[in-house]
């Protein structure tokens, strides 16, 4: 399949810790990475592992983390020439800070990835694609989500699947408004704390049931160490987990898990299998530091029990 990804493309500073500091407190870290990252590199890398065609829509600044960013991308195959390069600012960067158990808080900056310029998306780039996969980052504000929303009206009008990925900071940052840009796409994707902050319910049912009014039919809501849950006009299955003893980092389980989860759904696959092996590449992914720390292949997935 051939596959159109947008979203940011980042460099993670990751800081192990034995807890969080609070306001004024110093700790220590025990080891610091760099690592490339950033939601919409991070679904690009893992569906090139897939074995699919994949062209990443993104910008990057011209600095030295923009080798970081783009090493696994461009390591997997991954078609570049829609990147663009921003001579003012820096390439999109994110602080993690993670504890044993592989919890995380983050702080991020946009950078370069928000300033994508919308005048260089030319609908008929859509024409040689077969899905569109975007995270929600791209619609956080600036000339990023005026390139997202151009994005998403040309693939809404040659009938592309779309597969939309929501993200806290992308909730946080636009609330509510962001139900309207993607009023109507055919697959959305979020966790639980992200459909009720969303939605303001306070049931997984009420925030389906808010979403539903948005045209938004066949979501995917991921409840971490429960599985993740399949709703459609016709069905709310819960889709149990793999559990995983060896997780070190979560940071990317959630875009393994929309990687293979598309891959499924192109492939032919039902929409629960689709889940089963997003659970699983959801699992894999958290074995190893950083988000393209761990890959997902064909082989991985074949795996899935």
């Amino acid at each position: 399949m051939r596959c159109f990804v947008l979203g940011d493309i980042s460099v993670d500073l990751i800081y192990f810790l034995e807890h969080i500091p609070e306001p004024g407190e110093e700790v220590e870290a025990k080891r610091a990475l760099m690592k490339p990252g950033g939601a919409g590199a991070t679904l690009a890398a893992q569906l090139a592992s897939l074995g699919h065609k994949v062209y990443l829509a993104g910008r990057v600044g011209q600095d030295p983390f923009r080798e970081v960013a783009l090493s696994e991308v461009s390591k997997a195959g991954v078609d570049l020439r829609y990147l663009q390069e921003d001579p003012t600012n820096t390439t999109s960067s994110v602080l993690i800070l993670l504890i044993p158990g592989g919890e995380r808080s983050m702080v991020s900056a946009g950078g370069a990835s928000r300033y994508l310029d919308a005048a260089e998306f030319k609908p008929r780039s859509l024409d040689q694609v077969d899905v569109v996969v975007m995270s929600a980052y791209a619609l956080v504000g600036g000339p990023q989500r005026e390139y997202a929303v151009k994005v998403l009206d040309a693939a809404k009008k040659r009938g592309l699947p779309i597969f939309v990925d929501m993200g806290t900071g992308a909730v946080r940052a636009v609330g509510r408004e962001i139900l309207e840009y993607v009023r109507g796409v055919p697959y959305l994707l979020m966790n639980q704390q992200e459909l009720l902050d969303l939605t303001g319910a306070s049931t997984i049912t009420e925030g389906i049931a808010e979403l539903h009014t948005y045209g938004l039919d066949t979501v995917i809501v991921k409840v971490g160490p429960l599985g993740s849950i399949v709703v459609t006009p016709n069905q709310q299955e819960l889709v149990e987990p793999f559990p995983m003893e060896d997780i070190v980092d979560t940071t990317g389980s959630g875009d393994a898990y929309t990687a293979a989860f598309a891959h499924a759904v192109m492939d032919g696959r039902d929409l629960l299998t689709a889940a089963r092996l997003g659970n699983w590449a959801g699992a894999l992914a958290a074995t190893a530091v950083g988000a393209q720390g761990r890959l997902i292949t064909p082989k991985d997935l074949l795996q899935a029990k």
